[in-house]
Parts: C-alpha cells; sequence; structure tokens
C-alpha cells in the first residue's frame, strides 16, 4: 500500500503551507488585510537573483511578500533551526545584496520569523 513520504525536515503541511507557521502567518495576514492594517499580500514570491554581470544565478522563493499601506514591501521568510541550511543562507545572503544595491532600503524590507 502506498503511504505518504514523510517530509525531510519533520514538518506537517497544513491548508496548502509547507508548515502550521506559514498557515499560520497566512492566516494572520488574511485578518490583517481585512483590517486594513496592509494593502496586499502574496505567498511564494520567487526572486530571481543575478551575479555582479547581470547573468541569472538562482531562484529564491521567499515565503511571504506583504505590501503595507506606505508602499513599503516586506519579505518575510518563516524559518526553524532545521530549515537554515548552507544554501538557504547563500540564497538569503545574495537575496539581501540584490536589494540593498540600486534599490532604496526605506522601501524594501527583509525579515525572518522563526
Amino acid at each position: 500500500m502506498w503511504q505518504r513520504r514523510k517530509n525531510k525536515y519533520g514538518n506537517v503541511r497544513q491548508g496548502g503551507y509547507a508548515s502550521k507557521k506559514e498557515y499560520q502567518k497566512s492566516q494572520e495576514l488574511i485578518l490583517l488585510k481585512k483590517a486594513g492594517e496592509i494593502f496586499d499580500w502574496q505567498s511564494q514570491v520567487k526572486i530571481e537573483l543575478r551575479g555582479e554581470n547581470k547573468t541569472r544565478v538562482c531562484n529564491y522563493f521567499c515565503d511571504f511578500l506583504v505590501i503595507h499601506n506606505n508602499g513599503v514591501k516586506e519579505y518575510i521568510e518563516i524559518k526553524s533551526k532545521a530549515t537554515k541550511t548552507s544554501i538557504w543562507r547563500l540564497k538569503w545572503k545574495l537575496a539581501n545584496d540584490k536589494f540593498q544595491k540600486g534599490i532604496k532600503k526605506s522601501k524594501i524590507k527583509l525579515t525572518i520569523e522563526e
């Protein structure tokens, strides 16, 4: 009989999200949008990371993008200790580098929630 394979990091998928924490965050963002505290939000946002000579290095998928009422875009990453891999750290550093070059820091915010 076929059995569903256990997740690599031991987390439980819920509501179409990779973990319970991501699902809870999505529910929080839904309430914030209904209350008018944020303008909009998206999940699993693709960020294309490029090198110095503008060649594509890799894609990074951030858990959430929150667009605040004042126009600030906040990229939120839900991480546990187990999911902070060396590859994730490298991509996170590339994303930080991308947003600090050529873009006003006040318009972009990167956040990690544990």
